[in-house]
């Protein structure tokens, strides 16, 4: 599990630290970092997946020209903090063995002296417990390692271009070594989804043998026919799908089409068919949301962008429900952006402790992330007042100001 990620010089962060719990919550003004954080949850999944860092700024095509990796937003010399030469992202994670062990995973990118267009690997680390598991640093045409390995203590040449993990994971794997460390910390990067779920994609009809939900929303009707194969799992979602609207929901139908695409039906307990052309934006994005979170073999980690759009707001926490519900029983991990002050007024205490709000100092470009347990009085304010009261009130990046100026000014007094 991801219990924090730092971002040093990464676009309009100069070095900020996020805290990541089961559920985390990122809210803030429009343009002032959040998805920011997102793309640096990108850039760690696609080392996961094993990308160069070529393919992991600028985007991977498959086979026929099909976009398997979208570039991350903005130009590539938008990536570093300007006036900067290079960026450092860094997590800290539970390894998840029956140890516990805490890992620090850190790698720092910048320009390429030779090729000024280009981005090069300047240093990449894993520590296990505090000590250098492995270390990477550019030695000129290659990256060599030195690692924790009684038989490897030599250099290990690797291919330029990419980082490490997951050279050194294959590295050891083609000699029938499983390193549980290596292991651990790759399955965090790779196992991450980001959705941005387009009620247009969620309507569409599939081809059989879809297996995943595509984070537009592609496959659908396909992934929630596998989901209610089961009696027991399609009851479930039908009750969720009756508590958020007023739909009385039974059950869901998978027709087929003469060229065997899959489409969706919603099924009333009077009778009455619902498409998904005719189902609401809303109804349809609930229903993706509980499609994944109650999927066979979830990923570690989903990102979603506005997770309540489209959510009535008196119907937000059923959402809130069901993201803190499957988190904690299945062990995953959720973060979202929101702009809701409906969401946040029923988030429960351990959400509560995982809520930062991210925000822009006056006459600054940079952003700073601030847990808002730790703001001034938020405890006492959030039972007194609620915290949608305090953020419809700008009061949170009110706090982000004045705190900074306090901090400031003690700096200044030293």
């Amino acid at each position: 599990m991801i219990t924090s990620i730092r971002l040093k010089n990464f676009k309009n962060f100069a070095d900020e630290t996020l805290r990541v719990g089961p559920f985390t919550i990122l809210i803030g003004a429009n343009a002032s970092g959040k998805s920011n954080i997102r793309d640096a949850f990108r850039f760690l999944s696609g080392i996961g997946r094993g990308y160069t860092l070529a393919e992991i700024l600028g985007g991977k095509y498959g086979v026929g020209g099909q976009i398997e990796w979208e570039t991350i937003r903005g130009a590539m010399k938008e990536i570093i903090r300007f006036g900067h030469s290079s960026f450092l992202l860094e997590i800290e994670l539970t390894e998840l063995g029956a140890q516990k062990a805490n890992l620090r995973y850190s790698l720092e990118i910048g320009f390429d002296v030779l090729k000024p267009e280009n981005f090069r690997l300047i240093q990449e680390e894993l520590k296990f417990e505090s000590v250098s598991y492995y270390k990477t640093e550019n030695g000129g045409a290659s990256l060599r390692v030195r690692g924790a390995w009684d038989n490897y203590q030599k250099a290990i040449p690797l291919a330029s271009g990419q980082p490490a993990l997951r050279q050194l994971l294959d590295y050891f794997q083609e000699r029938g070594m499983l390193d549980r460390t290596l292991w651990d910390s790759w399955t965090s990067l790779a196992n991450m989804r980001f959705l941005e779920l387009s009620p247009e994609r969620l309507r569409e009809p599939a081809f059989p043998g879809a297996t995943v939900l595509g984070d537009s929303g592609e496959n659908l009707p396909v992934v929630l026919r596998e989901i209610c194969s089961d009696p027991k799992r399609q009851e479930i979602l039908a009750s969720w799908i009756a508590e958020l609207t007023p739909m009385d929901v039974t059950g869901f139908e998978f027709p087929v089409d003469p060229s065997g695409r899959v489409h969706l039906r919603l099924c009333e307990a009077d009778g009455r068919k619902v498409s998904a052309y005719s189902a609401s934006d809303g109804t349809l994005r609930f229903l993706a949301m509980l499609t994944v979170l109650l999927g066979e073999n979830p990923p570690g980690l989903y990102f979603f962008e506005e997770i309540d759009t489209g959510i009535h707001p008196a119907r937000q926490w059923l959402l809130l429900e069901l993201i803190e519900k499957q988190a904690a029983k299945r062990g995953i991990q959720v973060v979202t952006t929101t702009h809701s002050p409906d969401l946040l007024t029923f988030v429960n205490d351990s959400t509560f402790e995982h809520l930062s709000v991210v925000g822009r100092l006056e006459d600054s470009q940079d952003a700073i992330i601030r847990p808002v347990a730790g703001l001034p009085n938020a405890r006492k304010l959030r039972k007194s007042q609620g915290l949608g009261k305090l953020l419809t009130g700008a009061w949170m990046e009110d706090m982000l100001a004045f705190t900074e100026d306090d901090n400031d000014a003690e700096g200044g007094g030293e």
